[in-house]
């Protein structure tokens, strides 16, 4: 569904999109390694703000709102390594304010392991002209 930008390079394949969640995974392969061979933590983070942006544009797009978000914060903690298989995140709303929201995104490995446990906070932004 979002095929541009990092989430492309990193091949995040996105098969929910929802103001309630959303759920994307990606192969984990040496493209996503860092140089022991696991997959990077970088890439978890970029899961995590993809993940929680999607869904917080769509939860505002969602009430007619014509706005958009940017992450204000990032912190993903790495719990289990991985060097291949299949990885999923899924985005769960924890607040979605008036000027901000915060999500929770959990990665699981292909054994449905949690590998790794983020949350951002995102900034909604007025679109409308001023």
């Amino acid at each position: 569904m979002v095929t541009s930008g990092l989430d492309a390079t990193l091949g995040f394949d996105y098969s929910t999109i929802s103001g309630d969640g959303s759920v994307a995974s990606f192969e984990a392969g040496a493209v996503h390694h860092q140089p022991y061979g696991i997959v990077h933590g970088g890439t978890y983070c970029a899961l995590v703000e993809s993940l929680a942006s999607v869904s917080a544009a769509k939860w505002l797009q969602d009430k007619g709102l014509p706005a958009s978000v940017v992450g204000v914060n990032n912190s993903t903690d790495f719990l289990k390594a991985v060097r291949s298989g299949t990885v999923t995140g899924r985005a769960v709303p924890i607040h979605r304010g008036r000027s901000q929201q915060l999500w929770q995104v959990d990665i699981t490995d292909a054994d449905d392991r949690l590998v790794a446990q983020g949350r951002v906070r995102l900034q909604n932004l007025d679109n409308r002209p001023s």
